[in-house]
């Protein structure tokens, strides 16, 4: 018996729910209003303890174990949850002296190593003599010493060598130093030098608070680039990092927000004046890296990038990420043809209009009262998107005309409320001189159709597909099914993003954590969605992104599954599509039995229609897995016959 299923074994998810929540039985079940959204008038939240479930029916539409609960309750990660639990249910945890791997313990030396520069330099900022201009810039920004302590700020002294000596008293090598990118290699062969000089420091750490790299702002006004950041490194991946995510993340939890600013001090003020749920993006535009991380935390997405002309072009590269890819879900919508699934995006964006001449810093400073006001007359992306690209066009032309309404459209027919989209259409063609009938036209003549793909119905059964039959089998096939769908992504990185593609052209979005059950699975899938966004996924960077508990089923994983995976990226492709939709067949089920249980113990109250509506949008998703997981085996017998024909 694992861990985890120690701790639940010994631990009633009934009286750990009740801890924080009103419940009443009803039935076999308990309800009570759901803790997690503002339910007040229909207690939408069920415990269910025949399988120590728990599940919202109401806006949250979420559900899990006695894991999910507290780390959502208590907005904490897997380990913290663990811990919690753990304590709880009087199971010790074992610490494991199991020695690292030479890689593993060449990572934590670089660790070590860029803490190491972190506490030099913020010695040296708050101590000696040579930091007194470091001081007085932070002074003129009002950062406060609590902060400068709570980011570790520090100051790197005007010598080519002074970091280079120091690590060298401490056991650190030249090699150790180039290799986070501190020192700076001559290409002669000579000895390199310190890469940062006279600069104010600026640790960037990981989600788990560990220094990965740096930021150094320069502290004279001649002196380029304003801001010199480490290079890529093994540790460091600009792309994939978050300034002040570290601190952000419990607030971004609890208030189910992001704000998403441009520059560093722009993150540091927004926390000293209490606004803790601002992260800095790194770069010119956010990455898919980036948002995979805030994706799984916040439901609203704020951009609140500079107002002048290079943070405008930043939001619009940032909103085509965020339009490409935010994870979407599917929604039963009436229309004339009938209820059809479409795919909404789960997060809601809005974008803050700064005011002119002004960033975030400057409105933080001002107190947080004013920063919130801003943050109150956000505009929701697409009307900000609109005023951008009227605002900057000339109108009176032909050519301004066409551009508008090339830029527009597409946007436009993403939108799935059929109202609102027309209403849109024809405000565009009485502010640009157009007949609204061309446009609507133009609209639904481009428009990509979204109802249930019509597929014929095949002989072929209707249960999910299972993992080879010589490959290892969990305790039912709902875990074999998710093993086998983490095993596949973590043999093949590649073949995640390409299926996740390959489902959005069938109308379905891609894999979510959502479509795992047990805690360990959307653990484990939380980091492999960062590690295949990363250019080149190493085990070794995986590895060492989870606790010892989930490292240890990531390995079982990697050795048990790697002989059965040995196939063409075109079938692992085709296996991976077939073993999501046999994922999400199977919790659609669960949750049908759910539905159907619960509207008759509640058909005696006549509160039966709230669950009745919910369970026929289960059965019309069901209805498309099962056309669209019935296509794909189709599909696959055909070219296997094709390739024995030849």
């Amino acid at each position: 018996m694992s861990v985890i299923d120690e701790i639940k074994s010994r631990l009633d998810i009934v009286a750990v729910v009740s801890e924080k929540v009103t419940l009443k039985k009803s039935g076999r079940n308990y309800g009570g209003f759901c803790p997690f959204h503002h339910d007040t008038k229909s207690p939408s939240f069920i415990v269910f303890p025949e399988t120590q479930t728990w599940r919202c029916f109401g806006a949250c539409a979420e559900g899990g174990d006695v894991f999910s609960y507290v780390m959502k309750r208590e907005s904490c990660d897997f380990k913290d949850a663990l811990e919690i639990l753990a304590r709880q249910a009087g199971v010790r945890l074992e610490k494991t002296d199991a020695p690292l791997s030479q890689q593993n313990q060449q990572r934590q030396r670089l660790f070590e190593l860029n803490a190491t520069a972190a506490a030099y330099f913020n010695e040296l900022l708050t101590t000696s003599p040579a930091g007194q201009k470091a001081r007085q810039y932070l002074a003129q920004r009002n950062i406060t010493p609590a902060t400068i302590a709570t980011f570790q700020l520090g100051y790197a002294l005007n010598q080519w060598d002074a970091l280079i000596k120091h690590c060298g008293k401490l056991g650190y090598s030249l090699a150790d130093l180039t290799t986070v990118g501190l020192l700076v290699e001559h290409d002669d062969g000579s000895p390199g030098n310190d890469r940062f000089r006279d600069r104010l420091m600026i640790p960037i750490r990981n989600q788990r608070g560990q220094v990965i790299g740096f930021g150094a702002r320069a502290l004279n006004s001649e002196e380029t680039p304003k801001y010199l950041n480490s290079p890529q490194t093994i540790l460091f991946d600009k792309s994939a990092t978050l300034y002040g995510l570290d601190l952000a993340k419990k607030q971004i939890h609890q208030t189910n927000q992001v704000v998403i600013v441009e520059g560093y001090m722009d993150a540091i003020q927004a926390h000293q004046q209490g606004a803790r749920n601002v992260v800095a993006q790194m770069g010119t535009a956010l990455t898919e890296a980036q948002l995979k991380q805030l994706a799984v935390m916040a439901s609203k997405i704020i951009l609140a990038l500079d107002a002048d002309a290079a943070g405008q072009a930043a939001t619009i590269r940032s909103l085509g990420v965020l339009r490409q890819h935010l994870p979407k879900k599917q929604h039963a919508t009436p229309t004339s043809r009938g209820i059809e699934l479409e795919a909404h995006f789960t997060q809601d964006i809005h974008i803050v209009s700064l005011p002119a001449g002004k960033d975030p810093d400057d409105v933080l400073r001002e107190g947080l009262a004013a920063w919130q006001k801003l943050l109150s007359q956000a505009m929701p992306a697409l009307d900000f998107y609109e005023k951008l690209i009227l605002g900057q066009t000339d109108l009176r032309t032909p050519q301004g005309k066409s551009f508008v309404v090339q830029q527009l459209l597409p946007i436009y027919r993403e939108n799935k409320d059929e109202i609102e989209k027309i209403a849109r259409v024809q405000q565009l063609a009485r502010r640009i001189g157009l007949d609204e009938r061309l446009l609507i036209s133009e609209l639904k003549g481009n428009g990509v159709k979204v109802s249930t793909p019509k597929f014929a119905r095949s002989t072929l059964p209707p249960e999910a597909p299972m993992p080879p039959a010589n490959g290892p089998r969990g305790r039912d096939k709902g875990e074999d099914l998710a093993e086998y769908c983490l095993a596949l992504i973590l043999t093949h990185p590649s073949a995640l993003a390409m299926v996740n593609d390959a489902l959005e052209k069938q109308h379905l979005f891609g894999l979510t954590v959502n479509d795992f059950q047990r805690v360990e699975h959307k653990e484990i899938f939380k980091s492999l969605q960062l590690w295949t966004a990363s250019e080149v996924p190493r085990f070794e960077v995986l590895v060492d992104m989870v606790s010892e508990l989930l490292r240890q089923q990531i390995t079982m994983l990697a050795n048990q599954w790697h002989n059965h995976l040995a196939k063409p990226l075109e079938q692992i492709n085709r296996d991976l599509n077939k073993t999501i939709l046999g994922l999400r067949l199977q919790n659609m089920v669960k949750q049908i039995e759910e539905l159907t249980f619960l509207q008759r113990e509640t058909a005696e109250k006549g509160d039966m229609r709230r669950y009745m509506t919910i369970a026929e949008t289960c059965r019309q998703q069901r209805k498309q897995l099962e056309y669209t997981k019935n296509a794909l085996t189709l599909m696959g017998q055909r070219l296997a016959e094709a390739n024995l024909d030849k």
